[in-house]
């Protein structure tokens, strides 16, 4: 693995993670999405208000159904290579799940969740230790690697819990990283989708404020960071979007 930008050891606590970085404006919007989605990796249900309970969009993700919905499959836009070094950032326990077997392509990953992160490299070692190279701890605006050090990187899922000001600071970092001239997808909420309110409401109820951002302002701070939108790929919810800087 390559040299990181700070230590952190494979048992390290996250909490003490974030004490040592002393996380600026962001310390309190990364432990409410941090702490909503571990409690999704715990199993731990959530107590909300009846009329939330009421909604059509709680009852499709109560069955597991909106999961479906909200995934961006980026491979579809930009498929990871034999022998590319990808980096999934905020990856949950993606490895788990995508086919990185099939593309032969090396997995490195960050996440701010330690339930993820251990299950992750406890698990994707043994599912296939030539391909994964370990996930390290750590916010999306703070990459624990080189510069230059990329062919793909990889943000899905998370953009929305964050203000976009937050974004500027992931994609210099992601900027940073990536060889020039490859490619970083990620997805944003789009507003205008039918679901995309309940569901905002929804997250929010479930920990985690959602940001409710047009996409114009998305994509004019892409061209603000040096970004040039190479492929947009609309889904029911969140909209991928395909950079090159």
């Amino acid at each position: 693995m390559s040299k990181k930008k700070s230590a952190l050891s494979s048992d390290g606590d996250q909490s003490s993670w974030f004490a040592q970085k002393n996380l600026d404006n962001w310390h309190t919007q990364i432990i409410a999405v941090q702490s909503r989605f571990d409690r999704d990796y715990r199993g731990e249900s959530f107590e909300l208000p009846s009329e939330i309970e009421a909604m059509p969009i709680f009852h499709d993700y109560a069955s597991g159904n909106l999961t479906a919905k909200i995934v961006s499959p980026f491979w579809e836009i930009a498929k990871p290579k034999k022998n590319q070094k990808c980096l999934d950032i905020g990856c949950g326990v993606s490895f788990l799940i995508y086919p990185w077997r099939d593309w032969e392509a090396f997995f490195y990953g960050q996440e701010i969740s330690t339930i993820a992160r251990d299950n992750l490299n406890h698990r994707g070692s043994q599912l296939n230790y030539k391909l994964f190279k370990g996930v390290e701890l750590g916010p999306a605006h703070q990459l624990n690697y080189q510069a230059n050090e990329f062919d793909l990187a990889i943000a899905t899922g998370f953009s929305c819990y964050y203000p976009i000001d937050y974004w500027e600071e992931v994609l210099k970092e992601v900027k940073r990283i990536l060889k020039p001239e490859n490619n970083f997808v990620f997805d944003v909420l789009n507003p205008e989708q039918p679901l995309a309110e309940n569901w905002a409401i929804l997250e929010t109820y479930l920990g985690a404020e959602v940001f409710l951002e047009p996409l114009e302002n998305w994509e004019k701070m892409i061209d603000a960071m040096g970004g040039k939108i190479v492929r947009r790929q609309p889904g029911e919810l969140f909209q991928m979007y395909k950079i090159k800087f």
